[in-house]
């Protein structure tokens, strides 16, 4: 195993002394040694439960033979460092995140890795440790958030952000901006709808390197900590069939996610992820690839901020497993492949049928015919942009004006608020990007601010920033 070379013979000693003064026994010793990668901190509110996933997983490893070794990874929440500096710091943490893990767990020779990430840096970075590193590994997410409750309907993280617009433009009063803030978060979890943690999450399922369930499961269901447990168990398994990373997130793996991405709408992020993510797997990905999938791919799921579903209601109806199983007809995924069950692609979805038809349509009755995303390119972009196409307003998908242009996001924010945005015009927002910003700040609050003004069906916006999963 890969811990015997602190584990076994006489040159280990010095580190066996080491590991009995973390209160080892000699049986324990002698046994796989298994690192689970915290990323639970008490600022993020999909982070703040994940102590109590990584007992379970604890227990998992333990009940296994395993032992559970703990060492942390850090997170940003991205919807509070959204709109000030904080915004710069974020999207580098993914790299971060990757490193430190590498380090830890090359430092620390562990023969197997359960990584307990949710929000929006720690599972891409996570996953490319896991790719890196190619130690059997397993994914389990701190789940996500329900959805709060307000006037009869159901809201989220981004209802507020459009509520401050509202607010400023005199269309609601404070009391009702406070409503907002008070009941669109009631619980922890990764926020409620399709946004970029919830969408990593729940493309680690399709990649094959979470279980499934991992994407949907909420946070605050026992069914969290029970996945969190069988996670903690097959780990034990991985080791013993070797089944690594790489074995498991193949090319046909990551086409596997696109078409799925596609099909459930998901966070814009994503199309940063997954190449990051191949990229440590020795694949290259062109993001030129993603048209030829949406092509061919049906939407068939429009959740929050696209619609009004949320990933607890798409929980119920089937989860990850029912919409893989329904593209499939179409004969869509790669269904052969290894997963960390064990099993193939086939063998995890099979039987796995729609429950609710409101929520996952039929590829007979999709909410389009083509994916969720799609990659522009022009003189403007000439390497290419994306845009989330199943939110944007059908009205919207050709468009001219005059262009608006701003050098920051705080004064583009300003003349949105300012009433200073005319209908029929494009914001342009320059000097976000990688380099520019640094940091390429995720624009959240113009987009919102154009939405709740009444912009959101006759004003485009441009950037070198990006989009959040909730733009």
């Amino acid at each position: 195993m890969r811990s015997d070379k602190i584990t076994k013979g006489i040159n280990a000693a010095p580190q066996r002394a080491l590991l009995h003064a973390l209160g080892l026994t000699d049986e324990e010793i002698g046994k796989p040694l298994i690192g689970i990668v915290s990323s639970q901190n008490d600022i993020v509110p999909g982070h703040m439960n994940i102590d109590k996933v990584v007992e379970a997983v604890k227990q998992g490893v333990a009940m296994a033979g395993g032992v559970p070794i703990v060492f942390p990874a850090i997170a940003v929440c991205d919807g509070i460092a959204m709109g000030h500096e904080g915004m710069k710091y974020s999207l580098v943490t993914r790299e971060l995140i990757a490193d430190s893990t590498e380090a830890m767990a090359t430092a620390h020779p562990f023969d197997g890795l359960v990584m307990v990430p949710n929000c929006d840096k720690n599972v891409p970075g996570l996953l490319m440790a896991a790719a890196r590193l190619n130690v059997p590994s397993i994914f389990v997410s701190g789940g996500p958030m329900l959805a709060g409750t307000m006037d009869g309907k159901k809201i989220s993280y981004s209802d507020v952000s459009e509520a401050v617009s509202q607010f400023r433009t005199g269309q609601i009063d404070d009391k009702k901006l406070c409503e907002f803030e008070n009941k669109a978060c009631p619980t922890c979890g990764s926020c409620s709808g399709m946004f970029t943690a919830n969408s990593m999450n729940c493309l680690s399922e399709v990649l094959g390197m979470a279980l499934p369930g991992n994407g949907t499961i909420p946070g605050v269901y026992s069914a969290r900590l029970q996945l969190a447990k069988r996670a903690g168990m097959q780990i034990i398994e991985l080791i013993k069939n070797d089944i690594k990373p790489r074995d498991i997130m193949t090319e046909d793996a990551f086409m596997n996610a696109l078409t799925i991405d596609m099909a459930l709408g998901c966070s814009t992020n994503s199309m940063l992820h997954i190449p990051a993510i191949a990229h440590e797997c020795g694949i290259k990905l062109d993001l030129s690839v993603a048209n030829a999938i949406s092509d061919k791919t049906p939407n068939l799921c429009h959740l929050a901020p696209a619609g009004n579903h949320y990933i607890e209601q798409l929980n119920e109806a089937g989860g990850i497993s029912a919409v893989m199983h329904e593209i499939d007809k179409l004969g869509l995924l790669k269904t052969d492949l290894i997963t960390a069950t064990g099993k193939t692609v086939k063998e995890n979805i099979d039987g796995c049928e729609i429950k609710d038809t409101n929520i996952i349509r039929t590829v007979d009755n999709p909410y389009s015919t083509t994916g969720g995303i799609a990659v522009l390119k022009g003189n403007l972009a000439p390497e290419g942009s994306v845009v989330k196409r199943s939110a944007v307003a059908p009205e919207m998908m050709s468009h001219s004006g005059k262009a608006r242009v701003f050098d920051c996001e705080e004064d583009a924010l300003n003349a949105i608020y300012g009433g200073k945005i005319n209908p029929g015009e494009v914001v342009v927002i320059r000097y976000e990007g990688p380099k520019g910003g640094p940091g390429m700040r995720e624009m959240l609050n113009p987009t919102s601010a154009i939405m709740g003004s009444g912009l959101g069906n006759c004003v485009a916006l441009i950037t070198d920033g990006r989009f959040s999963g909730a733009t």
